[in-house]
């Protein structure tokens, strides 16, 4: 009974930025678990650019292929002593990981409300809590995206829509494996944390499932933290 609850079979999933990293172990895991899922990189859509949001949902709508569940996982990150921040830089990764996540949650709401079912998912990031003073947009940005989920799970919770956040730590991917690689770095960073260990993509992608499922039905408006715990006191 508990794994058909995990079944995703029927349901359209669009994961963005889901061709390399933490994207694809989760659109890999929704994939097995029977979910059409929408591969999205810059090429498909940038979120850079509103108009190319639009233009995007407009062929998913005209195709059928609108999502039952979207996970925002696309961002952007730069780093910049903070008096030395460019705010158009600030402005892209705004724009790149807060509005365009906005937006996409409105393009995929109506259906959801329709069906009286959906999932909507923003992977955020360990700087929500423990900001990075050299990414201060990026850590802006991150804490932005998880009061939007605490505001608009509240208003859709009785529509059979969830909203929630998934807060990782130190995943060695892509964007982190030459600061990894570091002899004196990389043992500084795992050090640091209790398993003394950082992840690996598909670490977040059970409980991207969790959340994506039936399984994980009664949770929302809430932050779920895969950090090994890095976060925990003391």
């Amino acid at each position: 009974m508990l794994k058909e609850k995990f079944d995703l079979t029927g349901k359209v999933a669009l994961v963005t930025g889901s061709t390399r990293g933490i994207g694809k172990a989760i659109g890999d895991a929704f994939e097995e678990y029977g979910a059409k899922v929408i591969r999205h990189n810059t090429k498909v859509c940038d979120l850079a650019d509103p108009e190319a949001i639009e233009a995007f949902f407009n062929r998913l709508e005209a195709e059928g292929s609108m999502p039952d569940i979207l996970v925002a996982n696309a961002s952007i990150q730069d780093k910049f002593p903070w008096p030395e921040f460019p705010l158009d830089v600030a402005r892209k990764e705004m724009q790149v990981n807060f509005f365009a996540t906005v937006r996409m949650f409105q393009r995929c709401y109506p259906k959801m409300k329709a069906q009286k079912w959906g999932r909507l998912i923003v992977v955020g990031s360990v700087q929500e809590r423990r900001p990075h003073p050299e990414m201060i947009g990026y850590s802006a940005s991150k804490g932005a995206q998880e009061n939007l989920v605490r505001s608009v799970a509240r208003q859709v919770a009785s529509e059979g829509i969830t909203v929630n956040n998934i807060c990782p730590g130190v995943f060695y991917t892509d964007r982190n494996v030459e600061a990894l690689a570091d002899p004196v770095y990389g043992p500084k960073v795992t050090a640091a944390i209790p398993m003394h260990d950082y992840a690996m993509p598909e670490d977040a992608a059970g409980t991207a499932l969790l959340l994506a499922s039936d399984a994980g039905r009664y949770i929302t408006g809430a932050t779920i933290v895969v950090d090994g715990g890095l976060g925990l006191p003391g």
